[in-house]
């Protein structure tokens, strides 16, 4: 039985391809990643859903800038899932944030609500709350089943540690994931010191998990070799941790 689970971030139909044909378990799937990521349009999101057989989680985001969304862009937001459930997406990608960065449970868990029977995931928003383990506890009670995270730090290495506490503290209530600036030479040691059995790349660093250059041939077989050797390297460290257990 598989207990590990790789996700990548995609921007491109091209890309989602490539994840699913290099062995990814689920793409995330957006637009304009060099802000941070926002909703991708309904056709590629259909796209999507249509060519790959892999789970297609879609990135609920408006606008870049900071998480906390007016009335107007609230309402968007719930737009946004309704086109992602119509278009027969498995999941969503959001969260929201009162001014002083703390978790919006009660907005965010409508937001959920409203993703029913999607899944859902919290994204890195939460690595700008000023206590993570308070804001651990909101997100849980937001009824998302994952959160997105690299530990309040700027990538996944730096905050390793973080992220193992968060894993325990969480005790199962939900899943974390691992993610941001993962790349195939930090993945074993992010892996094992973490101890999360769910790893996010993305496409938009040097060396990242993936290459965003798939309008070639060349650049879509780069990618599915680099998340071939990210779920092989991953499943392996799962099996050692499971062997030495």
């Amino acid at each position: 039985m598989r207990d590990c689970h790789f996700e990548l971030c995609a921007e491109r139909l091209e890309s989602a391809q490539a994840a699913e044909a290099g062995g990814a378990d689920r793409i995330e799937l957006c637009t304009e990643l060099s802000i941070g990521g926002l909703t991708p349009s309904i056709d590629l999101v259909r796209a999507a859903v249509k060519t790959v057989s892999i789970p297609v989680h879609v990135l609920i985001r408006t606008r870049g800038g900071d998480f906390t969304p007016t009335e107007a862009e609230f309402g968007q937001m719930r737009q946004q899932i309704e086109m992602a459930k119509q278009a027969g997406a498995a999941g969503v990608v959001l969260g929201i944030l009162h001014a002083d960065r703390r978790v919006d449970a009660e907005r965010t868990s409508a937001l959920v609500d409203e993703a029913y029977p999607m899944s859902a995931t919290f994204h890195r928003a939460f690595d700008e709350s000023p206590d993570l383990c308070a804001s651990l506890e909101a997100v849980i009670r937001t009824g998302v089943d994952c959160l997105l995270t690299s530990g309040g730090e700027p990538n996944v290495l730096a905050g390793a540690d973080s992220i193992r506490r968060l894993r325990e503290q969480a005790a199962g209530r939900l899943n974390l994931i691992a993610g941001g600036g993962l790349t195939l030479e930090n993945l074993p040691e992010v892996a094992q010191r973490t101890g999360v059995s769910y790893l996010h790349g993305s496409l938009t660093k040097k060396r990242a998990i993936g290459d965003g250059a798939t309008d070639s041939v060349n650049g879509r077989a780069k990618l599915e070799t680099d998340v071939r050797e990210a779920v092989r390297l991953f499943r392996s460290i799962v099996a050692m941790r499971r062997t030495s257990a």
